[in-house]
């Protein structure tokens, strides 16, 4: 057996020096869904949003026009007016991603699926793609928020803010 210069076993004092998985947290990175701005959730032009009644998050000022999914999981919800999708990691977090504001009254105008419910999706897959013209015309706005929904499973969110291109990592969450 080897002794450090206090006497002590190495061996042992390795054992005990470890951390238990069991007590590290465990991240999940989030990409960036569209080529633009991350901007903080509280500058969405919308109160369910920027005062996090569906949960916390950030919003996209988008440059482009695809949206792609910012966590590999499972199509749990599109909405039949295809401005929603909700994404479920295998960590069981819960992600909507909500293109535009107040553009569920398009009633899918300007709106191409590219998923369906009930999908496997890795990060970066491509899932809806849309008309910015026709969401700032008939909309109130292109902002798009990212929201984790279930926050109860979140111990701790740190956002990456400023222009990004899709793909780029946005953020990072600590899961409970």
């Amino acid at each position: 057996m080897e002794y450090d210069d206090n006497g002590g076993i190495k061996l042992l004092k390795n054992l005990f020096s470890r951390k238990s998985n069991a007590s590290k947290s465990k991240q999940l990175y989030i990409f960036n869904a569209i080529d633009g701005e991350i901007i903080p959730i509280e500058d969405t032009p919308d109160d369910v949003f920027a005062e996090k009644m569906l949960g916390d998050g950030f919003a996209i000022k988008p440059n482009g026009n695809k949206v792609y999914s910012p966590v590999a999981g499972e199509i749990k919800v599109l909405f039949p007016t295809l401005h929603a999708v909700a994404i479920e990691t295998d960590e069981g977090i819960e992600f909507l991603v909500h293109i535009g504001i107040d553009t569920v009254k398009l009633n899918g105008e300007g709106f191409i699926k590219h998923i369906e419910v009930g999908d496997k999706v890795n990060q970066g897959d491509l899932l809806i793609s849309f008309d910015k013209d026709v969401i700032e015309t008939k909309a109130k706005s292109s902002i798009t928020p990212i929201i984790i929904t279930n926050m109860e499973k979140i111990s701790d969110i740190s956002i990456d803010y400023g222009t990004k291109s899709k793909g780029e990592k946005a953020g990072t969450i600590e899961l409970k």
